[in-house]
């Protein structure tokens, strides 16, 4: 029988928390029975929520901290914050290993700088990407970088390549991940020098792990032919933001119309189930949790605006990526 997973969480870090962490938690909680909780955080706040929800005493444990990163500190500022702050805890109790994996909803700078200070990187890898989840039509994406590197080198790239990889194998371990180079034209000679050499090592490298597809537009990458998708943190967090503000747009233009006379809420009543795929088809909810790749340890950022439901699916993604060996599957391929 497997060991129950460990996950550490920043119980203070985004939007209403504790409230919608601990919510998010028993959310989770119900649908998966060997993960165990270990919650850091203001007990005086976090101690009398739980007690409203029907979570076992086996399966959590608090540890008292009444300070905590905010969103308007600095990732330098965080740092010297000290060892006492909610979310340095949560990172440290991975570090001990005493959890598994850690997952914040607070500052993304501070957790990056907090996550480097704690952990060692894998061997052979030079920086850390941000990735994160995309629907397409056949299926999800991997995207990265999402924001952790604004300038990133040809080794960078190839190793973004092989960690995404790495990441669809654990979250998805029937499919073959599929790689492709976000760029400005299918063409072999568009973009700048750094994409056009990586293009060409990656296009010229045997690898059974993934399939090299050359490059996609931003046009294509809800298509599904390709399930990892390559790019520095500058052109991946615009991509991300676009995105996100295109389904928000459609998600509350369509409600509008529908709402605006009597023929929309009679169609929108008789299509009900299909408005309700739909709907979450561009839930950004669904698909919350974003992994700093390349360190040698877990560690999950949720999205600080969510609500418990999408924290609950950023513990999801902490549960697969550990079942699904993800460090291990990266330093098996690394070299």
């Amino acid at each position: 029988m497997q060991k129950p997973i460990n996950i550490a969480i920043d119980a203070m870090g985004g939007d209403n928390s504790p409230y919608k962490i601990i919510e998010g938690i028993n959310i989770h909680s119900k649908n998966s029975d060997d993960v165990n909780y270990k919650i850091f955080g203001n007990k005086n706040i976090i101690d009398p929520l739980i007690k409203k929800i029907e979570l076992s005493k086996l399966r959590y444990e608090t540890f008292h901290t009444e300070n905590s990163i905010k969103d308007t500190d600095s990732a330098l500022s965080a740092a010297k914050k000290g060892k006492n702050t909610s979310m340095w805890l949560s990172i440290e109790s991975v570090k001990k290993n005493n959890s598994d994996a850690a997952v914040s909803a607070g500052n993304t700078g501070a957790l990056f700088v907090i996550a480097k200070l704690n952990l060692s990187m894998i061997e052979n890898i030079d920086k850390p990407a941000l990735s994160g989840l995309w629907p397409n039509k056949k299926g999800m994406n991997i995207v990265l970088d999402l924001g952790a590197n604004i300038e990133c080198s040809e080794k960078n790239l190839v190793d973004f390549s092989l960690m995404g990889a790495a990441l669809h194998k654990a979250l998805y371990e029937s499919e073959v991940p599929k790689v492709a180079i976000l760029n400005i034209g299918s063409e072999e000679l568009k973009g700048n020098i750094i994409i056009k050499n990586t293009y060409q090592i990656l296009n010229n490298k045997q690898n059974s792990f993934y399939e090299f597809h050359g490059y996609i537009e931003g046009n294509q990458i809800m298509d599904g032919n390709v399930n990892v998708i390559v790019t520095d943190g500058f052109t991946g967090n615009v991509a991300l933001k676009t995105a996100e503000g295109t389904a928000n747009f459609i998600t509350s233009e369509l409600k509008k119309t529908i709402n605006s006379n009597i023929i929309g809420k009679i169609s929108s009543l008789i299509n009900v189930k299909n408005l309700n795929k739909f709907k979450n088809k561009l839930d950004p909810r669904l698909y919350n949790g974003a992994i700093l790749l390349g360190l040698d340890k877990p560690v999950i950022k949720s999205h600080g605006s969510t609500d418990a439901i999408g924290f609950a699916n950023s513990l999801k993604v902490c549960e697969k990526i550990i079942k699904g060996r993800l460090i291990d599957k990266i330093k098996e391929n690394i070299n």
